[in-house]
């Protein structure tokens, strides 16, 4: 089998000069998909019959939380490609996507404990979902401080991939946490084996805003991405030619 193909996603080169062109589309797309779908839950969307306009913050909840987790997983997978296959932009994925995931994360806990605070009258309990997802944040910032423990790149990285596949354990144990032990935290609101548990008019929003925080997220990652290549790679010639077109325009 012919593998050149592969291993040609895996230049900085091409990555950078390739994704170039998708920039303006998915700054475009993550723009409107977000306002649309924030605009359509957070003032058209119609209250929720217990939790009120409360409920709201699940636009913002629920689509981080989503690319928290697989985020972590696109993250490991990138740490592992690096592992096996010597792919030296798979670590420079790996290293863009922890920041992102850990701010989502963040994201995920703090709009938790503000939901939490008029569902369940605190900001804060020791349930299995949240410690889990707080777990999670460690793990992120697990692997972002690894990429600064070490003088040598190569030692950096091949750490950080390790932890990063050592903590997709953690990711079933969040997903199905709800299912495995009591638990405060509401059962998952978007099953594959089950119709939502949310009524069509809130539901619709919610689906745009996962969209849209996908579309960010993946605008994110090539944006963190194409900033670790040019530090990787700014001794190489065409680092220091594409330098001194900028300068010359």
């Amino acid at each position: 089998m012919n593998w050149q193909w592969f291993h040609r996603l895996g230049s900085p080169r091409w990555f950078y000069q390739t994704t170039e062109r998708w920039l303006p589309w998915l700054y475009l797309a993550a723009l409107t998909i977000l306002s649309v779908g924030l605009t359509w839950g957070l003032a058209f969307a119609p209250e929720d019959a217990k939790q009120g306009n409360s409920f709201r913050i699940i636009y913002i909840h629920v689509p981080a939380s989503f690319l928290a987790l697989a985020g972590y997983y696109i993250m490991a997978s990138a740490g592992a490609i690096g592992l096996i296959w010597k792919m030296k932009l798979s670590y420079m994925v790996m290293k863009a996507a922890a920041p992102i995931g850990a701010a989502l994360t963040f994201v995920a806990l703090v709009t938790g404990a503000i939901w939490g605070k008029p569902t369940w009258g605190a900001y804060w309990v020791w349930d299995a979902r949240i410690t889990s997802m707080l777990i999670l944040l460690f793990l992120y910032l697990g692997v972002i401080a690894l990429q600064y423990a070490y003088q040598s790149v190569d030692a950096a990285s091949k750490a950080g991939a390790i932890l990063a596949l050592v903590g997709t354990v953690n990711i079933p144990i969040i997903y199905k946490s709800v299912d495995w032990w009591y638990t405060l935290h509401q059962p998952a609101t978007i099953k594959l084996t089950s119709a939502p548990s949310m009524h069509p008019d809130m539901f619709q929003p919610l689906l745009v805003m996962i969209l849209g925080f996908y579309i960010f997220y993946a605008l994110a990652l090539i944006v963190g991405t194409r900033s670790e290549i040019l530090r990787r790679e700014r001794k190489t010639g065409w680092v220091r030619e594409l330098a001194a077109a900028e300068v010359r325009s």
